[in-house]
């Protein structure tokens, strides 16, 4: 009783059609398509990238940085 069986999901899917249609559905696919190729495109491009340089030690050469020390509230 609480999964579906096929049959269901066949009406189902008769239901969306018939509101929707098979024109939108086939846009609403190709759009879905095209935004997980952008995404996996995306991905893959930062991944190639470098890194954003690490913050070190080293003064900043940067003359409106302000270099603060965190002191603790007594």
């Amino acid at each position: 009783m609480g999964s579906l069986s096929l049959v269901h999901w066949i009406i189902v899917l008769v239901v969306v059609i018939a509101i929707f249609g098979t024109k939108k559905l086939r846009n609403v696919g190709a759009d879905l398509g095209a935004a997980v190729k952008g995404f996996k495109d995306g991905m893959k491009d930062g991944a190639s990238d470098t890194p954003p340089p690490q913050v070190t030690a080293n003064k900043a050469s940067d003359p409106n940085t302000v270099d603060v020390d965190a002191k603790t509230k007594s």
